[in-house]
Protein backbone atom coordinates (compact mmCIF):
# COMPACT_ATOMS: atom_id res chain seq x y z
CA UNK A 1 0.00 0.00 0.00
CA UNK A 2 1.47 3.70 -0.81
CA UNK A 3 2.83 4.94 2.44
CA UNK A 4 0.61 8.74 1.28
CA UNK A 5 -2.62 7.40 0.46
CA UNK A 6 -5.16 7.84 2.66
CA UNK A 7 -6.36 4.81 4.68
CA UNK A 8 -10.43 4.49 3.10
CA UNK A 9 -13.21 3.73 5.86
CA UNK A 10 -16.41 2.59 6.39
CA UNK A 11 -18.47 2.11 9.09
CA UNK A 12 -20.87 -0.41 10.06
CA UNK A 13 -23.49 0.58 12.81
CA UNK A 14 -24.04 4.26 14.16
CA UNK A 15 -24.79 3.81 17.99
CA UNK A 16 -22.35 5.32 20.55
CA UNK A 17 -19.23 3.54 19.38
CA UNK A 18 -20.07 3.56 15.66
CA UNK A 19 -20.25 7.61 16.22
CA UNK A 20 -16.57 7.79 17.83
CA UNK A 21 -15.14 5.99 14.90
CA UNK A 22 -17.10 7.75 12.34
CA UNK A 23 -15.23 11.18 14.41
CA UNK A 24 -11.73 9.97 14.66
CA UNK A 25 -11.93 8.64 10.98
CA UNK A 26 -12.96 12.27 9.62
CA UNK A 27 -10.18 14.14 12.35
CA UNK A 28 -7.67 12.07 10.57
CA UNK A 29 -5.71 13.46 8.30
CA UNK A 30 -4.73 9.56 7.00
CA UNK A 31 -7.86 8.90 6.79
CA UNK A 32 -11.38 9.18 4.71
CA UNK A 33 -14.71 7.91 5.64
CA UNK A 34 -15.98 6.57 2.30
CA UNK A 35 -18.93 4.95 3.69
CA UNK A 36 -21.53 4.06 6.95
CA UNK A 37 -24.28 1.38 6.55
CA UNK A 38 -26.64 1.14 9.75
CA UNK A 39 -30.65 -0.59 9.97
CA UNK A 40 -31.56 2.86 11.06
CA UNK A 41 -31.73 6.05 8.81
CA UNK A 42 -29.15 8.82 9.21
CA UNK A 43 -31.68 11.17 10.59
CA UNK A 44 -33.18 8.50 13.27
CA UNK A 45 -29.69 8.18 14.10
CA UNK A 46 -28.80 11.90 14.83
CA UNK A 47 -25.48 11.38 13.17
CA UNK A 48 -22.92 14.10 12.81
CA UNK A 49 -24.26 16.49 10.43
CA UNK A 50 -21.11 19.33 10.82
CA UNK A 51 -19.59 19.22 7.33
CA UNK A 52 -20.57 16.25 6.30
CA UNK A 53 -23.50 14.84 4.11
CA UNK A 54 -24.93 11.22 4.26
CA UNK A 55 -25.97 9.78 0.41
CA UNK A 56 -28.37 7.54 1.12
CA UNK A 57 -28.13 4.50 -1.08
CA UNK A 58 -30.93 1.98 -1.46
CA UNK A 59 -30.99 -0.82 -3.99
CA UNK A 60 -27.65 0.50 -5.15
CA UNK A 61 -28.66 3.82 -6.04
CA UNK A 62 -27.69 7.21 -4.95
CA UNK A 63 -30.88 9.07 -3.63
CA UNK A 64 -30.08 11.95 -2.08
CA UNK A 65 -27.04 14.35 -2.95
CA UNK A 66 -24.92 17.43 -1.51
CA UNK A 67 -26.34 20.35 -3.61
CA UNK A 68 -24.16 22.60 -2.06
CA UNK A 69 -20.88 21.35 -3.14
CA UNK A 70 -19.68 22.28 -0.09
CA UNK A 71 -19.84 19.48 2.35
CA UNK A 72 -17.77 16.00 2.54
CA UNK A 73 -19.87 13.24 1.63
CA UNK A 74 -20.21 9.37 2.46
CA UNK A 75 -22.31 7.11 1.49
CA UNK A 76 -25.02 5.35 3.50
CA UNK A 77 -26.33 2.05 3.28
CA UNK A 78 -29.03 -0.07 4.97
CA UNK A 79 -27.08 -3.39 5.62
CA UNK A 80 -23.72 -5.08 5.45
CA UNK A 81 -24.60 -6.85 2.21
CA UNK A 82 -25.70 -3.73 -0.05
CA UNK A 83 -22.21 -2.22 1.34
CA UNK A 84 -20.33 -5.01 0.70
CA UNK A 85 -22.18 -5.67 -2.86
CA UNK A 86 -21.07 -2.07 -4.15
CA UNK A 87 -17.45 -3.01 -4.84
CA UNK A 88 -16.22 0.28 -3.33
CA UNK A 89 -12.44 1.59 -2.95
CA UNK A 90 -11.96 0.68 0.82
CA UNK A 91 -9.51 -0.23 2.72
CA UNK A 92 -10.99 -1.17 6.08
CA UNK A 93 -14.36 -2.36 7.66
CA UNK A 94 -15.05 -0.63 11.16
CA UNK A 95 -17.30 -3.60 12.94
CA UNK A 96 -19.39 -1.63 15.56
CA UNK A 97 -22.75 -3.39 15.74
CA UNK A 98 -23.74 -5.35 18.55
CA UNK A 99 -21.53 -8.18 20.13
CA UNK A 100 -23.19 -11.15 18.78
CA UNK A 101 -23.13 -9.63 15.23
CA UNK A 102 -19.07 -8.81 15.30
CA UNK A 103 -17.52 -12.46 13.95
CA UNK A 104 -20.15 -13.10 11.55
CA UNK A 105 -20.07 -9.32 10.23
CA UNK A 106 -16.18 -9.37 9.88
CA UNK A 107 -15.98 -12.56 8.05
CA UNK A 108 -17.87 -11.62 5.36
CA UNK A 109 -16.08 -8.00 5.31
CA UNK A 110 -12.95 -9.77 5.40
CA UNK A 111 -14.05 -12.31 2.31
CA UNK A 112 -15.15 -9.46 0.42
CA UNK A 113 -11.50 -8.11 0.34
CA UNK A 114 -11.18 -5.98 3.13
CA UNK A 115 -8.94 -5.31 6.60
CA UNK A 116 -11.36 -4.85 9.64
CA UNK A 117 -11.84 -3.23 12.56
CA UNK A 118 -13.66 -4.64 15.27
CA UNK A 119 -14.91 -3.54 18.57
CA UNK A 120 -14.41 -5.78 21.72
CA UNK A 121 -15.34 -8.25 21.94
CA UNK A 122 -14.37 -10.18 19.03
CA UNK A 123 -16.55 -12.77 19.27
CA UNK A 124 -19.05 -13.95 21.98
CA UNK A 125 -17.85 -17.74 21.74
CA UNK A 126 -13.65 -19.32 20.70
CA UNK A 127 -15.25 -20.92 18.19
CA UNK A 128 -16.44 -17.89 16.02
CA UNK A 129 -13.33 -15.98 17.07
CA UNK A 130 -11.42 -18.65 15.54
CA UNK A 131 -13.59 -19.16 12.43
CA UNK A 132 -12.65 -14.58 12.13
CA UNK A 133 -9.10 -15.62 12.73
CA UNK A 134 -9.16 -18.38 10.23
CA UNK A 135 -10.74 -15.77 7.65
CA UNK A 136 -8.11 -13.25 8.00
CA UNK A 137 -5.42 -15.73 7.30
CA UNK A 138 -6.81 -17.32 4.18
CA UNK A 139 -7.25 -13.81 2.64
CA UNK A 140 -4.21 -12.14 4.24
CA UNK A 141 -6.35 -9.42 6.07
CA UNK A 142 -5.20 -7.71 9.21
CA UNK A 143 -8.11 -7.70 12.24
CA UNK A 144 -7.61 -4.70 14.81
CA UNK A 145 -9.61 -5.38 17.90
CA UNK A 146 -10.12 -2.41 19.71
CA UNK A 147 -8.89 -2.33 23.00
CA UNK A 148 -8.29 1.50 23.55
CA UNK A 149 -7.12 1.29 27.11
CA UNK A 150 -3.96 -0.50 25.90
CA UNK A 151 -3.23 3.35 25.04
CA UNK A 152 -4.03 4.97 28.34
CA UNK A 153 -0.55 6.60 29.94
CA UNK A 154 -0.64 4.36 33.39
CA UNK A 155 -0.95 1.38 30.93
CA UNK A 156 1.46 1.83 28.40
CA UNK A 157 3.49 2.74 31.76
CA UNK A 158 2.60 -0.46 33.91
CA UNK A 159 3.43 -2.37 30.62
CA UNK A 160 6.83 -1.07 30.43
CA UNK A 161 7.22 -1.69 33.71
CA UNK A 162 5.95 -5.35 34.28
CA UNK A 163 8.27 -6.28 30.82
CA UNK A 164 11.31 -4.54 32.47
CA UNK A 165 10.89 -7.25 34.96
CA UNK A 166 11.67 -4.69 38.11
CA UNK A 167 8.91 -5.82 40.01
CA UNK A 168 10.50 -9.25 40.03
CA UNK A 169 8.33 -11.79 40.39
CA UNK A 170 4.47 -11.72 40.69
CA UNK A 171 3.04 -12.80 44.15
CA UNK A 172 -1.08 -11.37 43.31
CA UNK A 173 -2.84 -9.83 40.70
CA UNK A 174 -6.34 -7.99 42.26
CA UNK A 175 -8.81 -6.82 39.16
CA UNK A 176 -11.62 -4.61 40.12
CA UNK A 177 -14.23 -2.96 38.54
CA UNK A 178 -17.30 -1.66 40.13
CA UNK A 179 -19.56 0.18 37.40
CA UNK A 180 -23.47 1.17 37.17
CA UNK A 181 -25.54 -0.42 34.38
CA UNK A 182 -29.68 0.01 35.36
CA UNK A 183 -32.66 0.97 33.33
CA UNK A 184 -31.16 3.65 31.64
CA UNK A 185 -28.43 1.88 30.03
CA UNK A 186 -30.62 -1.61 29.29
CA UNK A 187 -33.44 -0.57 27.82
CA UNK A 188 -36.75 -2.11 26.73
CA UNK A 189 -36.11 -3.95 23.00
CA UNK A 190 -32.82 -2.85 22.77
CA UNK A 191 -30.03 -5.69 22.65
CA UNK A 192 -28.15 -4.76 25.88
CA UNK A 193 -29.14 -7.21 28.40
CA UNK A 194 -29.35 -10.60 26.10
CA UNK A 195 -27.75 -13.43 25.76
CA UNK A 196 -27.39 -13.68 21.86
CA UNK A 197 -26.48 -10.26 21.07
CA UNK A 198 -25.05 -8.47 24.51
CA UNK A 199 -23.17 -11.81 25.98
CA UNK A 200 -22.87 -10.34 29.40
CA UNK A 201 -21.23 -8.36 31.80
CA UNK A 202 -17.72 -9.80 31.55
CA UNK A 203 -17.94 -8.99 27.56
CA UNK A 204 -19.90 -5.40 27.15
CA UNK A 205 -18.58 -4.36 30.40
CA UNK A 206 -15.12 -5.20 31.46
CA UNK A 207 -13.65 -6.95 28.62
CA UNK A 208 -10.97 -3.95 28.34
CA UNK A 209 -9.90 -4.84 31.73
CA UNK A 210 -9.36 -8.73 31.16
CA UNK A 211 -7.21 -7.65 27.91
CA UNK A 212 -5.30 -5.52 30.22
CA UNK A 213 -4.51 -8.17 32.88
CA UNK A 214 -3.69 -10.86 29.81
CA UNK A 215 -1.59 -8.31 28.20
CA UNK A 216 0.45 -7.51 30.98
CA UNK A 217 0.40 -11.35 32.65
CA UNK A 218 -0.89 -13.83 30.49
CA UNK A 219 -3.17 -16.71 30.57
CA UNK A 220 -4.81 -18.21 33.57
CA UNK A 221 -5.88 -21.45 34.86
CA UNK A 222 -7.46 -22.63 38.02
CA UNK A 223 -10.70 -20.94 37.61
CA UNK A 224 -13.01 -20.68 40.50
CA UNK A 225 -16.07 -18.09 40.04
CA UNK A 226 -19.12 -17.06 42.07
CA UNK A 227 -21.51 -15.03 40.56
CA UNK A 228 -24.80 -13.02 41.80
CA UNK A 229 -27.47 -11.11 39.84
CA UNK A 230 -28.39 -8.37 42.46
CA UNK A 231 -30.79 -5.68 40.71
CA UNK A 232 -30.96 -6.92 37.09
CA UNK A 233 -33.18 -9.46 37.26
CA UNK A 234 -36.21 -7.65 34.99
CA UNK A 235 -33.57 -6.34 32.49
CA UNK A 236 -31.19 -8.55 31.48
CA UNK A 237 -30.16 -12.28 31.49
CA UNK A 238 -27.31 -12.77 32.99
CA UNK A 239 -25.66 -11.99 35.99
CA UNK A 240 -24.54 -8.57 37.55
CA UNK A 241 -21.48 -9.18 39.70
CA UNK A 242 -18.68 -12.02 40.34
CA UNK A 243 -15.96 -13.02 41.96
CA UNK A 244 -13.18 -14.77 39.77
CA UNK A 245 -10.11 -16.09 41.34
CA UNK A 246 -7.10 -18.09 39.68
CA UNK A 247 -3.51 -18.88 39.27
CA UNK A 248 -1.85 -17.40 35.97
CA UNK A 249 0.08 -19.81 34.23
CA UNK A 250 3.50 -17.98 34.00
CA UNK A 251 3.46 -17.61 38.19
CA UNK A 252 1.37 -15.80 40.77
CA UNK A 253 -2.74 -15.80 41.50
CA UNK A 254 -5.21 -13.23 40.87
CA UNK A 255 -9.03 -12.46 41.48
CA UNK A 256 -11.40 -10.46 39.28
CA UNK A 257 -14.21 -8.89 41.48
CA UNK A 258 -16.75 -7.03 39.26
CA UNK A 259 -20.15 -5.58 39.60
CA UNK A 260 -22.50 -3.22 37.37
CA UNK A 261 -25.26 -3.28 40.48
CA UNK A 262 -23.37 -0.09 41.52
CA UNK A 263 -25.93 2.96 42.72
CA UNK A 264 -26.25 5.68 40.43
CA UNK A 265 -22.51 5.60 38.83
CA UNK A 266 -19.44 4.16 38.24
CA UNK A 267 -17.25 3.92 40.80
CA UNK A 268 -14.01 2.32 40.46
CA UNK A 269 -11.67 0.53 37.84
CA UNK A 270 -8.60 -0.91 39.00
CA UNK A 271 -5.71 -3.36 39.32
CA UNK A 272 -3.36 -3.99 41.89
CA UNK A 273 -0.19 -5.73 41.40
CA UNK A 274 1.70 -7.18 44.68
CA UNK A 275 5.29 -8.31 43.20
CA UNK A 276 8.37 -9.32 44.60
CA UNK A 277 10.20 -6.09 44.64
CA UNK A 278 7.16 -3.50 45.13
CA UNK A 279 3.34 -2.66 44.85
CA UNK A 280 1.48 -1.05 42.49
CA UNK A 281 -2.01 -0.01 42.26
CA UNK A 282 -3.75 1.94 39.05
CA UNK A 283 -7.38 2.63 39.73
CA UNK A 284 -9.99 6.21 39.29
CA UNK A 285 -12.97 4.90 37.27
CA UNK A 286 -11.48 4.03 33.99
CA UNK A 287 -8.06 2.21 35.38
CA UNK A 288 -6.69 6.05 34.52
CA UNK A 289 -4.64 7.10 37.19
CA UNK A 290 -1.52 5.64 39.72
CA UNK A 291 -2.91 5.75 43.07
CA UNK A 292 -0.22 3.69 44.66
CA UNK A 293 3.91 2.62 43.40
CA UNK A 294 6.49 1.42 45.98
CA UNK A 295 8.80 -0.31 44.22
CA UNK A 296 12.54 -0.98 45.59
CA UNK A 297 15.21 1.57 43.38
CA UNK A 298 12.54 3.29 41.40
CA UNK A 299 10.81 6.22 41.63
CA UNK A 300 7.71 7.04 39.57
CA UNK A 301 7.80 9.29 36.45
CA UNK A 302 5.26 11.52 35.59
CA UNK A 303 3.10 10.32 33.50
CA UNK A 304 0.98 12.54 30.69
CA UNK A 305 -3.23 13.30 31.96
CA UNK A 306 -5.11 10.22 30.56
CA UNK A 307 -8.19 10.69 28.26
CA UNK A 308 -11.58 11.15 30.27
CA UNK A 309 -14.17 8.00 29.22
CA UNK A 310 -16.76 8.19 26.90
CA UNK A 311 -19.52 10.35 27.87
CA UNK A 312 -22.70 8.40 26.78
CA UNK A 313 -24.83 10.65 28.65
CA UNK A 314 -26.82 8.86 31.66
CA UNK A 315 -23.75 6.35 31.69
CA UNK A 316 -20.27 6.08 31.09
CA UNK A 317 -17.74 3.92 29.11
CA UNK A 318 -13.90 3.43 29.32
CA UNK A 319 -10.94 5.87 27.83
CA UNK A 320 -11.36 8.13 24.85
CA UNK A 321 -9.03 6.72 23.28
CA UNK A 322 -10.86 5.63 19.81
CA UNK A 323 -8.20 8.33 17.98
CA UNK A 324 -5.26 6.02 18.81
CA UNK A 325 -7.03 2.79 17.18
CA UNK A 326 -7.49 4.66 13.91
CA UNK A 327 -4.35 6.20 14.16
CA UNK A 328 -2.53 2.67 14.87
CA UNK A 329 -4.92 0.87 11.59
CA UNK A 330 -3.31 4.15 9.57
CA UNK A 331 0.19 3.44 10.57
CA UNK A 332 0.38 -0.40 10.22
CA UNK A 333 -1.56 -0.73 6.83
CA UNK A 334 1.00 1.82 5.39
CA UNK A 335 4.07 0.10 6.83
CA UNK A 336 5.08 2.51 9.74
CA UNK A 337 4.05 0.17 12.85
CA UNK A 338 3.21 -3.13 14.28
CA UNK A 339 -0.49 -3.70 15.13
CA UNK A 340 -1.40 -2.63 18.95
CA UNK A 341 -4.47 -5.32 19.68
CA UNK A 342 -3.86 -8.27 17.07
CA UNK A 343 -6.88 -10.67 16.20
CA UNK A 344 -5.04 -13.78 18.77
CA UNK A 345 -5.36 -11.57 21.62
CA UNK A 346 -8.70 -11.14 20.81
CA UNK A 347 -9.65 -14.10 20.54
CA UNK A 348 -7.89 -14.93 24.12
CA UNK A 349 -9.82 -11.94 25.89
CA UNK A 350 -13.31 -14.62 24.53
CA UNK A 351 -11.43 -17.72 25.53
CA UNK A 352 -10.55 -16.21 28.96
CA UNK A 353 -14.38 -14.86 29.72
CA UNK A 354 -16.11 -18.04 28.09
CA UNK A 355 -13.79 -20.17 30.49
CA UNK A 356 -14.93 -18.15 33.16
CA UNK A 357 -18.92 -18.44 32.33
CA UNK A 358 -18.60 -22.01 31.95
CA UNK A 359 -18.20 -22.15 35.29
CA UNK A 360 -21.37 -20.42 35.80
CA UNK A 361 -23.54 -22.80 33.61
CA UNK A 362 -22.28 -25.69 35.76
CA UNK A 363 -23.61 -24.30 38.87
CA UNK A 364 -27.12 -23.84 37.10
Amino acid sequence: MEQNKKIRFAVVGCGHIGKRHIEMIRRDGGAELVAVCDVLTPDELSLPADGVSFIKVEQGIPCNEDRTGTLETALFYPDLSSLLAAGLDIDVVSICTPNGLHAGMAIKAIEAGYHVVIEKPLALTVTEAERVVYTALKYRKQVFCVMQNRYSPPSVWIKELVDSRKLGSLYMVQLNCYWNRDARYYKSGGWHGTVDLDGGTLFTQFSHFIDIMYWLFGDITNIQARFQDFNHKEVTSFEDSGFVSFDFVNGGMGTINYSTSVWDKNMESSILIVAENGSVKIGGQYMNEVEYCHIKDYQLPELAPTNPGNDYGAYKGSAQNHNYVIQNVIRVLSGKECITTNVLEGLKVVDIIQRIYALKSKKE
